[in-house]
């Protein structure tokens, strides 16, 4: 039985490095882009769900109130005549934290925004914030 040499070990691994180095951050920044996706996408719906909201009761949730006020029934006034469950549940931004609601809102009447990777305001890249104007 015959083995392998030295040499094609090497020339197999430089190969292969020569493909990770390639490869690798194409993958990297793909991962960045697809959570900008998914938090626009995510704010998306919540905007959808607090337009049927105002639909439905005349206004938007108050500050205070909050974006729970699309899954559960808010006790604080104004309590919504006509609330029905507007989400399931809400989801939270890619990095896993809350979505941000602003009422009123700086660019609309509302505004739902993430801070993005950093989870700050502001930012550049994968750390700027992402918001329903956009």
């Amino acid at each position: 039985m015959r083995g392998f040499t030295l040499i094609e070990l090497m020339v197999v691994l430089v190969i292969m490095g020569i493909l990770a180095a390639l490869i690798v951050p194409n993958i990297i920044g793909r991962t960045d882009e697809a959570r900008v996706t998914a938090a626009k996408t995510d704010i998306g719906t919540i905007m959808q769900a607090l337009k049927l909201y105002k639909l439905d009761n005349g206004i938007y949730p108050t500050q205070q109130q909050g974006l729970a006020a699309l899954v559960v029934k808010p006790t604080t006034p104004p309590i919504p005549g006509n609330w029905k469950p507007y989400l399931e549940k809400l989801p939270a931004d890619p990095w896993g934290r809350p979505y941000q609601y602003l009422n009123p809102g700086i660019h609309g009447s509302v505004d739902v925004l993430s801070f993005g990777a950093d989870g700050k305001p502001g930012g550049e890249g994968a750390d700027a914030d992402i918001g329903s104007w956009q």
